[in-house]
């Protein structure tokens, strides 16, 4: 709705009409280097970000370095550089380097809902700290009420479990695992802490073990029912929370005790090298960061990275806005665990799903998670 906005401004500023393509998530993750690489190449494209996206494309040469463009429009003035990690590459298209190849234009984080009428009715208090969490959990599960809401057919669970290390990382651990500082400390107690967290909840019944065959939007319908008292998902769900939940009040925040917020910018905003109008390009991608179109970001419940919080009518929608900020400003983001290596969007939810029906234990699961981890980063050649 906001880069529609933007691209009538932009034509009124400029007497240039903009045509939108559409193509599939899939279509671009699959075919983008070959039409980036014709002469049917966009003049703008929206482009996944991370390593295996953005990263993969501008070492290829197929992505212009948009360096100039920062420095004549102060784009780095307007987005914190946490926020600007996923649109800056090395030669190597490992992300928070020196170059920018994407503008970010909105962010995404996970956070854990609940269901306020549900707490009521048990007489349990919404919790603060990771204690009171558990403890709400086990209160629920006495009442006969299964808490938590998770998938496992998807990223459901494999999120929750990164959050949990988002308890107890430093940002040390972050960075290895994300931009490969160092190699990754496989007996950090994070890891073992929310591998072995994550399964005594299965134990204890606060996640059914019916969630290996859930999907995200098996939970997600549940969750706006009124099924389940705790959910935790993307920001991209809270538009629809808002819109679809009339039976119950709910509130949200991120999981108590989080160091980081999982998640970052989302996808980017992408000028090929082989757009005839780079210009052109700029200046709309600059319209897309005004105040006007950030705000109008945060109108619709998305998360802007540089508009007036304070412009932000909906209460709930400006909670999730300031929480957000505050993890930014202090450069802690954990971004998604998939995002080293291509192969771990599929190896680490199957690794997970053993966890959650039992056939492996929270020791075997992590060394799943350790052999398709290194056996990725090594095919992705990107460590010097």
């Amino acid at each position: 709705m906001a880069w529609k906005e933007a691209a009538a401004d932009f034509t009124k500023k400029t007497g240039v009409k903009v045509k939108f393509e559409v193509k599939s998530f899939a279509q671009i993750a699959q075919n983008s280097s070959q039409f980036l690489n014709s002469d049917q190449a966009p003049d703008i494209m929206e482009s996944n970000r991370g390593n295996g996206s953005a990263g993969m494309l501008s070492s290829m040469g197929l992505l212009s370095d948009l360096g100039p463009y920062v420095k004549k429009y102060g784009w780095d003035k307007k987005v914190t550089k946490a926020d600007s990690s996923m649109a800056r590459y090395n030669d190597k298209g490992v992300m928070d380097g020196d170059t920018w190849y994407g503008a970010p234009n909105y962010a995404e984080y996970q956070r854990v809902y609940y269901n306020k009428d549900l707490f009521a009715k048990h007489n349990i208090k919404e919790p603060t700290t990771l204690a009171e969490f558990e403890e709400a959990c086990q209160k629920f599960k006495d009442a006969g009420v299964t808490p938590i809401a998770a998938d496992a057919g998807e990223f459901g669970v494999l999120w929750l479990w990164w959050q949990l290390v988002s308890t107890k990382a430093d940002k040390g651990l972050i960075q290895d695992w994300q931009m490969y500082k160092h190699p990754v400390n496989w007996k950090d107690p994070a890891l073992s802490y929310a591998t072995e967290t994550l399964n005594d909840w299965l134990n204890k019944g606060y996640i059914s073990r019916n969630a290996t065959g859930l999907k995200a939007e098996d939970t997600t319908t549940s969750f706006i029912k009124g099924d389940y008292p705790i959910y935790q998902t993307g920001t991209w769900n809270q538009g629809r929370f808002v819109e679809q939940i009339k039976n119950f009040d709910w509130d949200a925040s991120i999981l108590p005790g989080s160091k980081f917020a999982q998640g970052c910018t989302g996808n980017l905003l992408t000028i090929p090298e082989k757009s005839k109008h780079k210009e052109l390009a700029a200046q709309l991608i600059d319209i897309v960061l005004s105040k006007k179109e950030q705000n109008g970001i945060a109108k619709h419940g998305g998360i802007p990275v540089a508009a007036d919080n304070n412009s932000i009518d909906n209460p709930k929608n400006k909670a999730m806005a300031e929480e957000y900020a505050k993890f930014s400003k202090k450069n802690a983001l954990s971004y998604y665990p998939d995002y080293p290596a291509a192969n771990l969007t599929d190896a680490m939810p199957a690794a997970l799903q053993e966890l959650v029906n039992g056939t492996k234990n929270p020791d075997q699961t992590l060394n799943a998670i350790k052999d398709a981890y290194t056996s990725g980063v090594k095919d992705m050649d990107v460590k010097d």
